[in-house]
């Protein structure tokens, strides 16, 4: 069988909290990017050009996302605590550059971790379809956790 060719996220299943659940199975995740409005063009201008001002030199860490090489620190790799930080900051910054109609901008809007990401988007499948199912393959969890972290919203 022929795999898709494409760009592809790979993520090791250790690098999940939930790593140990039956959805991985110990395997890594792995998903081929669709390429709408050219997607692909733009990452390879990423990998091919802005990557390597952005590593400024320093060792490249083998991963896509790598931190702004600093006079302070010549580590371009983020680890959890460094991707959550950016995480937070990009969506305060995102949360208040959204025009609203009429109110304007959003305000007292709070940083967002990943995990605030996760549980808007259990939470609306539940709310839209009643599965746990549904809801746990989205946030690449079991049912079973997913009804009881957010059963609370079934209608």
């Amino acid at each position: 069988m022929e795999r898709p060719r494409g760009w592809e996220a790979l993520i090791p299943a250790d690098a999940f909290g939930n790593a140990g659940l039956s959805f991985f199975g110990g395997r890594a995740f792995r998903l081929v990017l669709p390429d709408p409005g050219d997607f692909y063009r733009h990452i390879d201008h990423y990998v091919g050009r802005h990557r390597a001002v952005l590593l400024g030199g320093a060792e490249d860490p083998g991963t896509f996302f790598v931190k702004p090489a600093k006079v302070t620190s010549r580590d371009a790799a983020y680890d959890s605590n460094t991707f959550h930080e950016v995480w937070r900051s990009s969506s305060s910054d995102m949360a208040f550059s959204i025009p609203l109609p009429a109110e304007g901008r959003m305000r007292d809007c709070f940083p967002m971790g990943p995990h605030n990401i996760r549980d808007a988007l259990s939470t609306h499948i539940l709310k839209q379809t009643g599965s746990s199912e549904r809801a746990s393959h989205a946030i690449r969890d079991t049912p079973e956790m997913v009804a009881k972290h957010y059963g609370r919203f079934l209608p």
